[in-house]
């Protein structure tokens, strides 16, 4: 078996001593170079499993390597060093391309489990990195996704996945966690929305015995439960802005400190986040801290809605009903030619979520094994309704007419998902704790 090497480049002859040092003992064979020019004739020459540099050097910057190596040796990961403190210039090599960053001064144990990782890309077998066959669809938006996820899975970069409630955005964090090097480590899935404050912390980053009334015991959060792999923070835009500030620190210093605990234990964790909402707009609003958005969103992935590939309801909809039929153990029906131009005429306000709840709804309704259109129920999106007032002038508030609207969309979600809340609350794109609050407030049963 071929052993790991290295590229290190550094204009510190004590760093690159450190760096090959460090190397040498994990058994990898280690090549110096002092700036870009030296590592530029070495990389025409050879072939690394992996390029460490730092990021100033004496005739150009890491980011100029780590383009020169994405040009000729794509395969090859590229971690930057950066000076301490320096989040802008490591935000700005992760964009670029490299695999990682780390700061000075340098962790040893950071620089190994960083290295561990980055070696799996080129020194297993090719991971299998198509997802049609998980991510339905061959509309040009579902391949270009597809596509972005296969290059973001080499990466250890965070990534920011945004896209409309029901559109699939946790699939799309498995799968970008399930091509990459950590695959067989811990993926860890934490709506944001469901976690009460008071708990957050506890929750995140574990508490010792004794910290609060109720710890009866020591507990690991959620970042040590994700040690080595990848935390998905799902509707992060739901939390607090006193643990963002907390969250941030654990994302840059790569470390938590449990409740009650003096000391803090590094992790080793990607992350990848999600919201339907703006969170750009959140931060225009003071309601998401600017520092945590641009540290989280470095890079975008977005998920379209299912309006906007129409071409693919077919193949879904075949995928669901075998799906369902499998699940209740029946031949799976078929959908009629006029229920099908009905689907695809739909504008699917809760995407790929609520066309799996229409058509399972359908699968019990139908007589026989063809899908009728009177099956599906599709609400009548143009239909006249009866509502205190078009505009909110008049006899009625604005206050009546929102209520009213409110009160109606969340009647809607609850019928469609057949009264399970936590589904309607995901169609509505709130948090369950947020849909029992109006529950209550609109008087709804």
């Amino acid at each position: 078996m071929q052993s790991a090497s290295a590229l290190v480049v550094d204009d510190e002859p004590d760093i690159r001593e450190l760096l090959e040092l460090t190397l040498g003992r994990m058994g990898i064979e280690t090549v110096s170079a002092p700036d870009l020019d030296s590592a530029r004739r070495i990389l025409e020459r050879r072939t690394f499993g992996l390029c460490l540099t730092d990021m100033r050097l004496p005739d150009g910057n890491g980011i100029e390597l780590v383009k020169l190596i994405q040009r000729l040796h794509p395969q090859t990961p590229v971690a930057v060093i950066t000076a301490y403190g320096s989040m802008e210039s490591a935000i700005e090599a992760l964009k670029a391309g490299a695999f990682d960053f780390v700061s000075k001064p340098v962790d040893l144990g950071v620089l190994r489990n960083l290295v561990s990782t980055a070696l799996q890309l080129s020194t297993r077998p090719a991971r299998d990195r198509r997802s049609r066959d998980q991510l339905l669809g061959e509309s040009q938006v579902m391949r270009t996704v597809r596509g972005r996820i296969a290059k973001l899975a080499r990466s250890q970069a965070p990534v920011y996945i945004s896209g409309e409630s029901g559109t699939g955005k946790e699939l799309v964090a498995r799968l970008i966690h399930n091509k990459g090097p950590r695959a067989d480590r811990p993926f860890i899935p934490v709506n944001c929305g469901a976690i009460p404050a008071e708990l957050m912390e506890s929750e995140f980053f574990g508490h010792r015995k004794g910290s609060f009334t109720g710890a009866v015991s020591d507990k690991e959060g959620l970042f040590q439960a994700a040690n080595g792999g990848t935390l998905f923070l799902d509707e992060v835009a739901e939390l607090p802005l006193h643990m963002q500030v907390k969250l941030l620190r654990a994302i840059q210093e790569k470390a938590v400190r449990p409740v009650g605990s003096q000391k803090e234990q590094p992790v080793d964790v990607r992350i990848l986040s999600a919201t339907h909402k703006d969170l750009a707009r959140l931060v225009r609003e003071n309601a998401f801290r600017q520092d945590l958005y641009y540290r989280i969103n470095v890079i975008e992935l977005k998920v379209p809605a299912l309006r906007e590939r129409l071409g693919d309801i077919p193949q879904l909809a075949d995928h669901f009903l075998g799906q369902i039929a499998s699940r209740w153990g029946m031949s799976a029906p078929h959908l009629s030619e006029a229920a099908m131009e009905a689907l695809q005429r739909y504008r699917f306000p809760g995407n790929v979520r609520e066309l799996e709840n229409i058509l399972e709804r359908a699968m019990t309704l139908c007589e026989g094994m063809v899908i009728q259109v009177e099956d599906l129920q599709l609400p009548e999106e143009d239909e006249e309704e009866t509502v205190p007032d078009e505009s909110p002038t008049g006899e009625h508030s604005l206050e009546d007419y929102l209520e009213y609207r409110e009160k109606e969309a969340i009647l809607r979600a609850l019928e469609q998902t057949r009264y399970n809340k936590t589904a309607a609350a995901k169609l509505l794109g709130i948090s369950f704790r947020a849909l029992r609050y109006r529950l209550k407030k609109l008087g709804i049963d």
